[in-house]
């Protein structure tokens, strides 16, 4: 339902032409909202926003979240980063600086125009975790200077810079730490677990499984991720987060590839292949404060969600056999 036009806001959202952005500023639209969307294109595309081409209270810039932006704005959603290992890993000292200086930049935004700020924080803070599932307490089991360090790192240190900026210019931030999302206008390409077992399996491609596939992930769909990050923007200034957004059912890396191939109906075999540096062994969400402060929980079950991703998948397949 679309809110009166006298409690509309006029919205930023960095890294709004991603897998995530794009479907938040779909729900911002649809509420009412003017929506203002940042993003480099490095690894966001148009064609997650083509749809809203000529949208007329919609509007696209593109602009690196490592230079200030001087806008006016009634909220900040801080989105821009890139989150597979495959895009982070191209220029690690980019991500950090996208991370970090991005952060600086936003919050420095936020403090000028005296507005709300959310930071799209990850899982990934958490490590290679050594307490499950992870709750917000837990402070983490990273290597500071490994391979996934700059995604890892980057993330923490914004963190530490939003709660600086709350502490010290008392600014309203909200902190979701996102896990495991998948859904529609996934890149096929982005090294992800679920959209690369879907591409190889409608290829009839070997699905690749890293080590033995017994390590767990816990997949929340788009649609139930985007509706935690509303809840905790709409939160009084005493909601600072961090917040766990994911979904806590928790599956094998294996138990998800023999899904996908019984859902696409695919001839594709598994191999494996050796685990990656710093790979998680377990990663499941607490989600008991999203529950009490949010009233929120996912309502997608996993079978339900890769249908709705495999549909997707399948529009883009004549693209994908070209790859």
């Amino acid at each position: 339902m679309a809110r009166l036009y006298d409690s509309r806001k006029r919205i930023l959202v960095t890294g709004g032409a991603g897998f995530l952005g794009s479907h938040l500023i779909d729900r911002l639209l649809a509420q009412g909202h003017e929506v203002i969307c940042a993003d480099n294109l490095f690894t966001g595309t148009k064609r997650n926003i083509e749809h809203l081409h000529g949208h007329p209270r919609f509007e696209f810039m593109r602009h690196d979240v490592t230079f200030p932006l001087y806008i006016e704005v009634d909220e900040i959603y801080n989105l821009a980063c890139p989150a597979s290992p495959i895009h982070y890993q191209h220029d690690p000292v980019q991500t950090t600086k996208t991370s970090v200086h991005g952060a600086i930049n936003m919050l420095g935004l936020a403090k000028r125009v005296g507005c709300k700020i959310f930071q799209a924080s990850t899982s990934e803070v958490y490590g290679d975790p050594s307490v499950h599932p992870q709750p917000e307490e837990y402070w983490g089991n990273v290597n500071p200077i490994g391979p996934r360090s700059c995604y890892d790192e980057g993330k923490r240190c914004a963190e530490t810079l939003f709660f600086d900026y709350h502490r010290q210019h008392d600014l309203d931030i909200k902190v979701a730490r996102i896990f495991n999302t998948y859904g529609p206008r996934m890149h096929h390409a982005d090294g992800r677990v679920v959209s690369n077992f879907i591409v190889q399996a409608l290829r009839g491609e070997p699905i690749t499984i890293y080590g033995d596939g017994q390590q767990t992930r816990s997949f929340c769909y788009v649609d139930d991720l985007i509706e935690g990050f509303l809840r905790l923007m709409d939160t009084d200034k005493s909601m600072t987060g961090p917040i766990n957004i994911g979904n806590p059912g928790e599956f094998t890396i294996r138990e998800l590839a023999e899904k996908t191939i019984a859902l696409t109906a695919s001839t594709s075999e598994l191999i494996e292949m050796p685990l990656p540096a710093d790979d998680p062994k377990q990663r499941q969400p607490d989600i008991s404060k999203a529950r009490e402060l949010l009233n929120w929980k996912p309502k997608v079950e996993l079978e339900e969600g890769l249908e709705r991703t495999i549909k997707y998948f399948r529009t883009r397949l004549p693209e994908l056999l070209e790859a």
